[in-house]
């Protein structure tokens, strides 16, 4: 397949290139570029920057806040926002939900959520995972009973990202038993300011506090909350993942990262010598650069044959088994560079070469979580070895 960009293509490129040079704040750029996971403020700050372009849910239709970019642009965007690099719009709101509720949600669902998830209004969180229903999500045992024009939710979810900072929760539930595990579970969309949800951190080895707990006691959802039919959410469920699994591969943030790591090398010494220098580190580079090309590459024939069997949720766990691979290599090597300087250094303290130290070895840390979220690595060997084998 040529992958050769369109005359069209490459301008559309040079426009988002020079929109983010105009338009990113620079304080968000700094601190993404050594190494800091983006804040909740610098998402929604450039969010809604993208957002007055189209560009926040490039993909979806310009009825509802997108620009109905086609595939190639599409890409094009996202690999200038990663590589900038600036933060992408919110993965919860933009690349699950909303294309969720254009899929299975009412219009009256559409119409209200979508602008807002567009322009980063509300904030969602993704309420799926729970103690002992992680990656056999399935069995998840939270239940929603239904009263009337409510349902009553009790039960728990765990490792919910962001949650402390969300508005909304979209949610899977059990809403009766069935034979088969799969069958019985319903989407929910959850407002999180309704009695009787309690939200507990889990401050993970980063230091960081991104994970929680929610708890629900007898939670009252409105029964027009609910996405899809009553019992198929399991369809929801497969629909959504097979687009987050796609979003963690986070290709260009790969090639940002590994630029990122030349860049060191070229500046670092080593007995009065550029690290650059070093043959066995030239060796490393070189590998993962065939490595994050051939990802490249990959996504590029996954978003350009969307008629083929690339498209399928298997094509998804290639991304996503691969991605997560190479960032967590890539989140290594910098670590490795960053050397004792990492350990003895907070992230923010110090000025000089090494102030990107200590955050590159906390974001090595936190990389070590992304063989498991969104579908843990061996779950995604078993997609592909069935794939495989029939």
């Amino acid at each position: 397949m040529d992958f050769r960009l369109t005359p069209e293509q490459e301008a559309f490129r040079e426009e988002v290139r020079a929109f983010i040079r105009e338009r990113l704040p620079e304080d968000i750029r700094e601190r993404l570029a050594m190494g800091h996971p983006a804040r909740k403020d610098d998402v929604v700050r450039f969010q809604r920057i993208l957002h007055e372009r189209g560009w926040a849910a490039p993909h979806w239709p310009r009825a509802h806040g997108g620009a109905d970019l086609g595939q190639a642009e599409r890409l094009i965007l996202q690999e200038e926002i990663q590589r900038a690099p600036a933060p992408m719009p919110s993965i919860f709101n933009v690349v699950m939900l909303g294309p969720l509720l254009l899929k299975f949600g009412t219009a009256k669902q559409q119409d209200h959520f979508l602008p807002r998830l567009a322009s980063g209004e509300l904030w969602f969180c993704q309420g799926f995972s729970e103690p002992g229903s992680g990656s056999d999500l399935a069995s998840l045992r939270t239940s929603a009973r239904r009263e009337g024009d409510e349902y009553v939710v009790n039960g728990q979810k765990i490792w919910t990202s962001s949650a402390h900072q969300a508005d909304w929760v979209f949610a899977l539930v059990r809403t009766e038993k069935a034979p088969r595990k799969q069958d019985g579970i319903s989407f929910l969309l959850i407002d999180m300011r309704t009695p009787g949800i309690t939200v507990r951190p889990i401050v993970s080895i980063d230091h960081a506090h991104h994970l929680n707990e929610v708890f629900f006691d007898n939670v009252r959802v409105p029964v027009e909350n609910l996405v899809g039919e009553e019992g198929r959410g399991w369809d929801c469920a497969k629909f959504l993942l097979g687009n987050e699994r796609t979003g963690i591969a986070n290709v260009a943030y790969c090639r940002e990262r590994l630029d990122f790591a030349r860049a060191l090398a070229r500046k670092l010494t080593q007995a009065g010598r550029p690290l650059a220098e070093d043959a066995v580190l030239q060796a490393e580079l070189a590998a993962l650069d065939a490595e994050v090309r051939a990802l490249e590459v990959t996504n590029w024939r996954m978003l350009l044959a969307p008629q083929t069997a690339l498209a399928g949720p298997s094509f998804a766990s290639v991304l996503k088994l691969k991605g997560t691979e190479l960032q967590q290599d890539l989140v290594a090597l910098i670590a490795r560079l960053g050397g004792l300087t990492a350990l003895e250094r907070r992230p923010g303290e110090g000025e000089g070469s090494e102030h990107w130290a200590a955050p590159g070895n906390l974001r090595y840390l936190q990389s070590r979580a992304a063989s498991i979220y969104g579908g843990s690595s061996e779950i995604q060997k078993d997609i592909l070895a069935k794939a495989a084998l029939g």
